[in-house]
């Protein structure tokens, strides 16, 4: 009996010390945890509601035609300025041909109102001098008319021919202020009708540049819906192109997650694709302006009888290291984990509002358009314009003989005999 109670003691004993040995640990890992919680785990903030986001930049003809090649298809990778899609040419190099002969034709027009404007000049000259040969002739008549030398008939012709010279001085002059309003200011080559004439050549140039629909970026070809043959107009989707060297994150955070998270702060992610094995490092590049719920195609109407409160997310943008995203490519839509670490590495407003000076994305796939329209203008200019003709200064037009009135006002003694 005594052998038993002594058993029974001593497994009683050794159950206690299991239990104190059990609680002991547990309560040592709870103050590690906690420790490790106090130190670490609250300053990071995670989510596995994140996924990879990216440009898809979308093909479009700027004009309409019919395709009659395809350059690359769906899964292929593109490099910007590879042509794509060509559109038939025929009717563009049709109207090119036509702008161009329209401005050699109105280069040679512009010439022709600079030469008549030296035509006109040289006329009223000659208006002048006979206008002045007339008043000499008047005169001398008048003074014979005195002496009864002359009949009247013969001073009245010579008053006639002083009027009849007038009023042809008038008219070219007239003519020649009509013609030089046409020339003033100007040289051939920024006349106003060769510019418009030049800009319909750079126009129907344009055109024709825009029947081959170019890569603007490098990147991978999807979604093409474009056929041999059909027939599409400006702004149809032909295809897209999807930069994968310019990707991002989107991690959807639940609101309490935000309180302490800012831009700048450090990131790390992981992607489904590849596992734990490979981590990404980026940092918080923005935040949403709303939750998702209200930029949702339908918006929960929350203002109603039957209404529960729901955690709303919000989006952050994380931008990643370009090394990173080269060694390991990522594709849009793929699941990544997240996680901020929200004690330091940003500064400033929650929401800050700093706006850019910069283009956030560029190309430059038709920088050459431009330069070579200009070239192909100039050539054309160049070609039909011959030696530079001078335009009439304000010595061919005198300023005292610039109406009848003023003519007659100098002339003396004429108005007096021909009353």
């Amino acid at each position: 009996m005594s052998t038993q109670k002594t058993s029974n003691a001593s497994n009683t004993s050794r159950r206690w010390r299991w239990l104190a040995a059990v609680a002991a640990v547990l309560v040592t890992g709870g103050a590690v945890y906690g420790a490790y919680w106090a130190q670490v785990l609250r300053y990071h903030q995670s989510t596995d509601d994140a996924y990879v986001g990216g440009n898809v930049v979308q093909i479009t003809p700027q004009i309409s035609g019919t395709v009659v090649a395809i350059g690359a298809d769906d899964t292929q990778f593109v490099k910007a300025g590879q042509p794509l899609v060509r559109l038939d040419p025929a009717d563009a190099r049709v109207a090119l041909d036509q702008a161009e002969a329209q401005l050699a034709r109105t280069v040679r027009d512009v010439r022709n109102l600079y030469a008549t404007s030296s035509q006109l000049a040289a006329a009223v000259q000659m208006r002048q001098t006979e206008l002045s040969a007339a008043q000499r002739d008047l005169a001398r008549r008048e003074r014979l008319g005195v002496t009864g030398a002359i009949s009247g008939e013969e001073l009245q012709h010579a008053a006639d021919a002083v009027k009849t010279a007038q009023a042809e001085l008038v008219a070219a002059q007239q003519q020649l202020a009509a013609n030089r309003a046409r020339v003033d200011g100007t040289t051939l080559k920024d006349h106003p009708q060769v510019r418009d004439a030049a800009a319909s050549v750079r126009n129907a140039y344009l055109t024709l540049e825009r029947t081959e629909l170019s890569a603007p970026v490098s990147g991978l070809v999807a979604r093409r819906n474009v056929q041999l043959g059909q027939r599409v107009t400006t702004g149809t989707p032909l295809m897209a192109v999807v930069p994968l060297d310019q990707v991002w994150v989107d991690a959807n955070f639940k609101e309490p997650q935000l309180a302490h998270m800012r831009i700048g702060q450090h990131v790390t992610l992981t992607a489904d694709l590849y596992g734990g094995r490979v981590a990404y490092h980026g940092t918080v590049a923005g935040f949403g302006a709303g939750t998702g719920a209200a930029f949702s195609l339908l918006p929960a109407q929350n203002a109603t009888g039957n209404w529960i409160k729901i955690v709303q997310r919000v989006p952050v943008r994380i931008a990643l290291d370009p090394r990173e995203i080269a060694a390991h490519p990522l594709q849009i839509g793929l699941s990544m984990k997240a996680e901020v670490d929200v004690r330091g590495g940003g500064s400033g407003a929650r929401l800050p509002q700093v706006a850019s000076n910069t283009a956030a994305w560029t190309t430059a796939s038709s920088a050459e358009t431009d330069p070579q329209a200009d070239a192909r203008v100039q050539a054309i200019i160049a070609a039909n314009q011959s030696a530079p003709l001078p335009v009439p200064t304000a010595q061919a037009l005198p300023a005292r003989e610039s109406s009848p009135a003023s003519l007659a006002a100098n002339m003396p003694g004429t108005t007096r005999h021909l009353h």
